[in-house]
């Protein structure tokens, strides 16, 4: 090539394959998403919250239960000891006791006379068997015919009596009287009172020593202090018919 004439030389590009990638920014997430996500986290900690506190409540309550439980256990075991030993173990040894109310329940007085063979007493009482039989006396005395009280308290009084009114035209007062402290006399508490008369017939042998029974019951609810006396009183009182099945009387205390 002659020295005057240049020509043109070509370009050379060199690739470099160690050069490093730029990376572009990734795009920006949207403001209202972290809002949300600060949202949820508080409203899922307000629900933790409130399911602790919850439980806290529900175990408190169950203390104050379990404790209240206990003593209402307790109270009970006091007013009746045979609610406690069913609680215990089925093997256990203890003997049951008596409830408090049982007891006094059969503390309380009773007595059931039933009629005697020889039941014509000092100014028409009535006498009657006290011992013996389905005869009986609990925490009450008797004394020719009178019942004794010996605590205060409201009592049922009962009287039955049969008598044979056939003879004769017959004035029949079956009365339950008390007598006490409190007053010089006696006190009518009870009382019936009828009048027999049986027309005459012809007198045969069917009608000779024919019976005319009448009977008489009364009963009622009467307070009565300790020291009063129950008796029974029956005019005509030989026209009683003897016999406990015919004649009883008896008194029990209803209260307290």
């Amino acid at each position: 090539m002659e020295e005057g004439g240049a020509g043109t030389c070509p370009q050379v590009f060199v690739v470099d394959s160690q050069a490093s990638y730029v990376h572009m920014p990734s795009k920006k997430k949207p403001r209202w998403m972290g809002i949300g996500q600060k949202f949820f986290f508080l409203v899922l900690g307000l629900v933790v919250s409130g399911l602790v506190i919850e439980g806290c409540f529900i175990y408190s309550l169950y203390k104050k239960t379990e404790a209240f439980t206990l003593h209402s256990s307790n109270t009970s075991g006091q007013q009746g000891g045979i609610i406690m030993s069913q609680r215990g173990s089925r093997d256990s040894n203890e003997i049951p006791t008596v409830p408090p109310h049982l007891d006094q329940r059969r503390q309380r007085p009773f007595a059931h006379l039933m009629g005697s063979n020889n039941p014509e007493g000092e100014n028409s009482v009535v006498q009657w068997v006290n011992v013996g039989g389905e005869a009986i006396t609990h925490h009450m005395g008797y004394n020719k015919g009178q019942l004794l009280v010996e605590k205060d308290g409201y009592y049922y009084l009962y009287s039955k009596v049969q008598l044979n009114a056939a003879e004769e035209c017959l004035l029949i007062q079956h009365k339950v009287m008390k007598n006490t402290s409190a007053y010089g006399q006696s006190i009518e508490l009870m009382k019936s009172k009828s009048f027999r008369c049986r027309s005459p017939k012809t007198s045969s042998p069917k009608t000779v020593g024919a019976e005319d029974m009448w009977s008489s019951f009364l009963a009622g609810i009467f307070h009565l202090q300790s020291g009063d006396r129950i008796f029974v009183k029956l005019d005509n009182i030989q026209k009683i018919r003897p016999g406990p099945a015919y004649n009883f009387m008896g008194a029990f205390m209803i209260f307290p």
